[in-house]
């Protein structure tokens, strides 16, 4: 017998309480990526057009394909939906393109039953055969090397759903086993159409890959992108803009059974100086802006005489840190993708907890944030049920240099009459930082903890990239040192399984020890850790055990073994805030979805 919907909700929704986070600008990655698209910062066109915003993005988009991009700066969200989507000020599930689902008694099977007259963007229907294809030949196709297909294993042995179609509306997932995450899982998965993509999937290059893999690049014609979201894409004016235009065949009405958005266009302007924006955002041609610290006190004191309203959600939940590349793999060529020497330093523990008492990170928070941020000593955000505090037994490390340079004497570390620290064989302790041009507030960062570094007798240099190049090191040469950066999912404290992309041991976001992707040769000498391995197991047993309580023992056992193990070292979380300009109708801020999450429903009153 099928259950309804509302009889399992209680049983599967996952453990959601006060807050979330939305990530705007991240980065899995970054991870961010993110993995569903980010929504860029809202600006306001100079037209006279009131149905027209402008929005800012800090990086032009790497593709517009979206299975395979890894970049937060994205559109995905604006064109693609799933399944079911996220409330932004409940976080509640709720239904999208499915109108509903409902489990079996075993909980292996969940039938999603699709909206009746679903259209793509060019106007051709949307059935469940679309849904087919998205999952069975792109999601799961083992020749397509997708982020999103850690969203669909299940249980420890990794296994994948099947999913077929029952009829025109209806689609059916099984599951090897229960698995609590899948639903939500389910819904950051954007549908792609059938019609469009299946030639691309079942033809081939000169290298025997899909040509899906070079589709929807940044050269394509707007008109050849389907989507099935609020907005299509109009144009790309490549590295400047993105303009976006109504969806008219978008499933959404309001009550009154006028079409939603209720905009006719959004311009994405690729602007990577912050101090542009908010320059831009002060001549009043800007309908929104994040604020960083640097920038709050000046945007506070103008806030009523440029009629706007800071908003603040709180701390970010995603979390900022410094970490070391881990990884002693040797890569195609035959070398390793660190230098040996570096790498032993790297994994020798003592060294990595040296680092973290180095760090002054109230400094940090004083002087950068301008005290607009807040320490954080946990892999889980404290507004996390699943938190464990220092108070509760979490490992911390507060600023004390004296105490980092002990560790590494008593490591086999030396220092020269210079104060420089050697290591055993007597070579200098150097290493270089990598960070992302687009944020000034982490280049600050980098730059404090290179001082607070060589207070220590490490010298440290700063590499300072786009952040599409950032990635490209980290997630393909894999040939970076040491880098400042930040990583969050959205809902991912409430729901711990969704870190397992950065976490687990086979993630997509491992960064600090990436192993093989699909489609890579498999890579000699990766090794795994035991307190890594031990990690894999505590997710296992986190997704498997429905106890609220044993599921917080087993994510604070995660948590402290972070935070003894020191994989990445977490630094300063700012506070969320962000401005937006009063004649902007039917906003609803919340710390879970962010100012914009709603775009559909916004307004723009008369000036």
């Amino acid at each position: 017998m099928l259950e309804s919907k509302n009889k399992n909700q209680d049983i599967y929704r996952f453990t959601i309480s006060r807050v979330l986070q939305f990530l705007v600008g991240v980065v899995l990655c970054c991870l961010l990526i993110l993995t569903t698209g980010c929504r860029p910062i809202l600006l306001n066109s100079q037209s006279n057009n009131n149905s027209k915003l402008v929005l800012v993005n800090p990086s032009p988009p790497p593709t517009f394909n979206y299975p395979i991009s890894r970049s937060p700066y994205g559109i995905f969200g604006f064109i693609y939906e799933g399944l079911i989507s996220e409330n932004g000020l409940t976080g509640e599930l709720e239904p999208a393109l499915a109108e509903s689902w409902i489990f079996s008694e075993d909980k292996k099977r969940i039938i999603f039953t699709l909206r009746s007259e679903l259209k793509w963007s060019d106007g051709k229907p949307l059935t469940a055969d679309d849904v087919v294809f998205t999952y069975q030949d792109i999601y799961l196709n083992p020749k397509i090397p997708t982020v999103y297909k850690d969203f669909l294993r299940i249980g420890s042995t990794g296994a994948f759903p099947s999913v077929k179609k029952i009829d025109k509306r209806r689609v059916e997932f099984i599951l090897p086993e229960p698995f609590a995450p899948f639903l939500r899982y389910i819904g950051r998965l954007k549908i792609l159409p059938d019609h469009a993509l299946r030639d691309t999937i079942l033809s081939t290059d000169a290298d025997g890959k899909p040509l899906f893999l070079s589709t929807w690049n940044t050269n394509t014609k707007p008109q050849e992108i389907i989507g099935n979201g609020a907005f299509r894409l109009e144009n790309y004016i490549p590295s400047q803009r993105i303009v976006l235009q109504k969806n008219p065949f978008y499933w959404r009405s309001d009550l009154a059974g006028n079409s939603l958005p209720y905009l006719d266009k959004l311009i994405i302007e690729i602007i990577p100086s912050t101090d542009n924006q908010l320059l831009r955002f002060r001549s009043g041609e800007l309908d929104s802006i994040g604020v960083d610290a640097e920038a709050f006190q000046l945007l506070k004191r103008e806030e009523k005489r440029g009629k706007y309203k800071i908003y603040n959600g709180g701390p970010n939940l995603n979390f900022q840190f410094v970490g070391f590349n881990l990884n002693q793999g040797i890569n195609s060529q035959g070398k390793p993708f660190l230098n040996p020497m570096k790498s032993r330093w790297f994994n020798n523990l003592a060294f990595r907890q040296a680092v973290a008492y180095s760090i002054n990170r109230q400094q940090i928070n004083n002087n950068i944030y301008r005290g607009l941020g807040e320490i954080r000593h946990s892999a889980l955000a404290v507004q996390s049920p699943y938190y464990l505090s220092p108070e509760a037994g979490l490992k911390v490390y507060k600023y004390n240099p004296e105490k980092a340079k002990k560790l590494l004497l008593d490591a086999g570390f030396q220092y020269n009459d210079a104060n420089e620290l050697l290591d055993k064989d007597g070579n200098r302790v150097e290493f270089t930082i990598l960070v992302k041009s687009e944020e000034k507030l982490r280049i600050d960062t980098a730059v404090q903890i290179k001082e607070d570094l060589s207070n220590i007798g490490i010298k440290a240099n700063l590499q300072v990239l786009n952040f599409n190049t950032v990635l490209q090191k980290l997630f393909l040469s894999r040939d970076w040192e040491c880098y400042v950066g930040a990583f969050g999912v959205p809902g991912a404290d409430f729901e711990p399984n969704l870190l397992s992309l950065f976490w687990s041991s086979n993630g997509s976001f491992h960064q600090f020890n990436l192993g093989s992707k699909p489609g890579e040769p498999r890579m000699k000498n990766w090794q795994v850790s035991d307190w890594e391995k031990e990690i894999d197991r505590l997710f296992t047993a986190g997704y498997q055990t429905v106890n609220e309580n044993q599921r917080r023992e087993i994510y604070g056992e995660f948590q402290q073994i972070v935070a003894e193990q020191l994989p990445v070292f977490f630094l300063v979380n700012s506070l969320s805030l962000q401005a937006v300009r009063n004649h902007i109708d039917n906003l609803k801020f919340s710390a879970i979805g962010g100012a914009f999450w709603n775009i559909d429903e916004l307004k723009i009153q008369e000036k």
